[in-house]
């Protein structure tokens, strides 16, 4: 396995679950990719997502069903409120449909509310043939056709909202919803999940959110020691089942010896051999510089490097004095400074995650860590030509950081003179920590022209997951497209049994 994401972790953990000697090679010092988290000072920071649903309980998210797979436990914080600042005001609100119904009322009236009704009721059946095919049944081989059956009878009877589901949500969005502020909060809400609007974010994914998030009594879960416990969790899981991570092996090359994938070379000049299957978690670009050049057919090359690249991230993340701070504080915000602008512009979309509110352990005493960031918006443009060493790389991240500061000002109004530890992450970091292509946040794939390509190769022995594949960017997608690579290695009788045991 190349690559600790999410996706790597989560195909690792179902191989050793089914049995398999897995080796996972991560170049950095920290498992989980994006997911990692890292500590300064006793300030404990998620280097990437902080939004998390579906963990804590029995639920569709092929996260949980991972760490069902291999029985660990997770503990979370639960809660169900995060603050908004968007241009009509700023508002707390709950994830619960009826929640949101009392701030639609008070924002935008009764119409907007009818419209929002009107929407669940629009989305009811597409959420329901959403879960219907749970992505743990399936397999990139004739054995799917076994493994998909049993499904069948639950499939039929969502056989017309199914055919919805393969385009972008904005079809279905633009016939339910004529409210601007609700056709902009739902073109935010694409974008936080896969990186695009409304008019190229699959319909199934957003279908999938609508039966996850807008249920009665819904909460989001915080994994208690943040995503690094995420992490830690499977690790601990796939370890204790016989597999191994090793850290600071930085994968130099896929091996391939008459179109099949033999095994890695490490920097070091280490070679190891795969027995059955080679499985890369890295971007579809990264994994094509880890190719040999002669390995793929040049057209096939040059398609997948020409697939489409959503922009990066900016990071701030803050040590602070927790002392008086606004009482009542919720612990993620969206802050949104123009819809005019487009939700896909560059810095326009802010997302601060506070989530020392919920386990104190993750600061010390009496401070708190947050994180700030703007969600996929970044263009590496403007920093591909930086030296990180030189005093124009400082000017230029503190020039882009200050939107980030500007909105956590909006939460915190004396946030600067509080501030203990200060870290700025730009795309360079991304490029350079998480070995992304770019520093990009993944595939810009749209819904509305096609598919995210599966985990399959033409080099026998190769497979794909992760972002670059089906389902596509997200964690419950990553984690689903391990899922579906480890199925594809596993015996029909192995897959088979995989399901009864975790409740499929």
């Amino acid at each position: 396995m190349i690559g600790s994401g999410i996706g790597g972790l989560s195909c690792a953990a179902i191989l050793a679950r089914y049995g398999f000697e897995v080796l996972v090679c991560e170049s950095h010092s920290i498992a989980g990719g994006a997911a990692h988290s890292f500590e300064r000072n006793g300030f404990h920071f998620d280097s990437g997502p902080s939004l998390f649903s579906g963990l804590s309980s029995p639920s569709p998210n092929p996260l949980r069903q991972v760490l069902d797979a291999i029985e660990v436990t997770l503990p979370c914080a639960q809660y169900d409120t995060w603050g908004c600042f968007l241009p009509e005001g700023n508002f707390d609100t709950a994830v619960g449909a009826e929640q949101f119904c009392e701030v639609l009322q008070t924002l935008r009236g009764d119409r907007a509310v009818r419209e929002w009704q009107n929407l669940q009721r629009v989305m009811e059946p597409y959420a329901q043939a959403a879960i219907a095919l749970p992505p743990a049944a399936l397999r990139y081989d004739w054995g799917a056709a076994i493994t998909i059956g049993q499904f069948l009878p639950s499939l039929a009877r969502h056989g017309f909202a199914m055919g919805k589901l393969s385009g972008s949500f904005d079809r279905i969005l633009r016939e339910a919803v004529t409210d601007p502020f609700l056709q902009n909060w739902l073109n935010l809400l694409c974008f936080l999940l896969s990186g695009l609007p409304a008019s190229d974010t699959s319909a199934a994914e957003m279908a999938f959110m609508f039966a996850d998030w807008y249920r009665p009594n819904v909460k989001l879960d915080y994994p208690i020691g943040g995503s690094g416990a995420l992490v830690n969790a499977i690790v601990q899981g796939f370890e204790r089942l016989g597999g191994k991570l090793r850290l600071n092996a930085h994968v130099d090359r896929i091996l391939v010896q008459q179109n099949r994938a033999i095994g890695i070379r490490l920097r070091s000049g280490e070679e190891l051999r795969a027995r059955r299957a080679v499985v890369s978690n890295a971007s579809v670009w990264d994994t094509l510089k880890l190719l040999p050049p002669d390995a793929l057919p040049e057209r096939d090359r040059t398609q997948r490097q020409a697939t489409p690249a959503c922009p990066s991230f900016m990071h701030l993340h803050l040590g602070i004095d927790g002392a008086n701070l606004p009482p009542n504080l919720a612990c993620h915000h969206i802050i949104v400074n123009d819809w005019a602008a487009g939700i896909t512009a560059p810095q326009n979309v802010v997302l601060v995650s506070i989530p020392s509110l919920l386990d104190p352990a993750l600061a010390p005493p009496g401070k708190h860590a947050i994180h700030v960031y703007t969600p996929g918006n970044e263009p590496y443009e403007l920093w591909q030509n930086f030296d990180r060493r030189s005093e124009a790389y400082v000017s230029q991240k503190a020039k882009r950081a200050a939107v980030m500061w500007h909105a956590l000002e909006r939460i915190i109004p004396d946030i600067r003179s509080r501030c203990e530890v200060e870290l700025v992450g730009t795309p360079l970091t991304h490029e350079r920590y998480l070995r992304r292509d770019r520093g990009t946040y993944g595939p810009a794939i749209s819904a509305a022209k096609g598919f995210f390509p599966t985990g399959t190769t033409p080099i026998s022995g190769l497979l794909c997951c992760g972002d670059s594949t089906f389902p596509g960017i997200g964690l419950p997608a990553v984690a689903a497209s391990g899922i579906i690579a480890a199925n594809s290695i596993a015996s029909v009788s192995q897959h088979q049994a995989l399901l009864k045991d975790i409740g499929c």
